[in-house]
């Protein structure tokens, strides 16, 4: 798959304000800081498409992208360690919720997670939601360039490992910044749409 274009459609908190387009969605989530708009912008080609903080927290609502007037790439709120309230947390909470029981266009649920760390229970319990939910998922590898090549494929063992609980899921390793792995996970994209 190659993307020609991409245009942010719309940002929603409530099921109310979900998008009437009858287009297969893939989501992105992953922890807050863990490259989600990033890795938005990397695929999509667009720098400026979704917006980047390095601060972590910066996605507070359910954001919308159509792409190649195809389907929709959908940017959750990250969940874990953003400075900010409980309340905040909770209302993200309900968001990604939300949108994960009430979507009937979701293909695939893309989870982030940093290649360098071991994945954390917040990380485990979207991994219990998709199953719950009965959503693929594919595991996208953030951050790859901060580690050895030498050292991808065993960090990508023991993250498949840590959170399979048996699944055989895709993993790719990706990065942003030294702009690798795109054409992997868009195949992975692609498989999902078709399914």
């Amino acid at each position: 798959m190659q993307i020609k274009n991409a245009r942010f459609l719309k940002s929603m908190k409530k099921e109310a304000d979900y998008p009437s387009l009858d287009m297969h969605e893939i989501a992105i989530c992953g922890k807050s800081n863990v490259g989600k708009s990033s890795l938005v912008n990397y695929l999509t080609n667009n720098s400026k498409l979704a917006k980047i903080s390095s601060s972590p927290g910066k996605t507070r609502l359910v954001n919308f992208f159509v792409v190649n007037e195809e389907f929709l790439l959908v940017d959750l709120p990250g969940y874990g360690f953003a400075r900010v309230s409980k309340d905040e947390k909770k209302s993200w909470a309900a968001m990604i919720e939300g949108y994960l029981s009430h979507s009937k266009q979701l293909r695939a649920l893309m989870v982030l997670l940093d290649i360098r760390h071991n994945p954390t229970a917040d990380d485990k319990l979207m991994f219990e939601w998709a199953a719950h939910f009965g959503i693929s998922v594919i595991i996208v590898a953030t951050k790859a360039d901060k580690i050895a090549k030498t050292k991808r494929h065993a960090q990508l063992d023991m993250i498949k490992k840590s959170i399979s609980g048996g699944v055989d899921y895709p993993i790719v390793a990706v990065s942003s910044q030294n702009r690798f792995g795109a054409e992997s996970l868009l195949d992975e994209i692609e498989k999902a749409l078709t399914i």
